[in-house]
């Protein structure tokens, strides 16, 4: 079967969601285990809310784990900033931009599984990463926003 490719994960963000995976099978997973045994000593678990609640938890813990190993699994670890070398915005790529008006903002550019706006990690996916992916320093590009406005960006620096 073939890989898929749209799924990027920068090495560290790999690693994060590694982490988080060991977590939660190492420790989560065997905390949740005895929180359902004692609440089985409880009996009748028709009734026993504490039972329910930790299957629940168990379906959740599970759902996660099979979220983060199909990730790990599918996604395409790059090696750095993918387009750097020849100063075009790529996956792992540092991007300063300007908006008319504002103060300048450094973004980086990475895959979905691991974007996270508010920490400066935009998906290569999201309207301003579709834009920037193959820019360079100088260029300006146009981003549709999802209320149908659009974001005028002048690229500072690609690093």
């Amino acid at each position: 079967m073939k890989k898929k490719t749209d799924n990027f994960l920068t090495p560290a963000g790999a690693e994060k969601l590694r982490e988080e995976l060991k977590q939660l099978i190492d420790v989560q997973r065997v905390s949740l285990a005895e929180r359902l045994r004692d609440a089985i000593r409880m009996g009748d678990l028709s009734e026993n809310a504490d039972y329910i609640a930790a299957k629940e938890d168990q379906a959740f813990l599970e759902g996660r784990i099979l979220e983060l190993e199909a990730t790990l699994r599918d996604a395409t670890v790059i090696k750095g900033d993918e387009g750097g070398r020849k100063g075009l915005v790529g996956i792992g790529s540092k991007v300063t931009v300007v908006e008319d008006g504002s103060a300048a903002v450094t973004y980086t550019v990475v895959g979905s599984a691991e974007a996270d706006p508010r920490k400066g990690l935009i998906s290569n996916q999201s309207p301003i990463g579709m834009a920037l992916l193959g820019k360079r320093a100088g260029d300006t590009v146009q981003a549709k926003m999802p209320d149908g406005g659009m974001l005028v960006l002048k690229i500072d620096a690609v690093a």
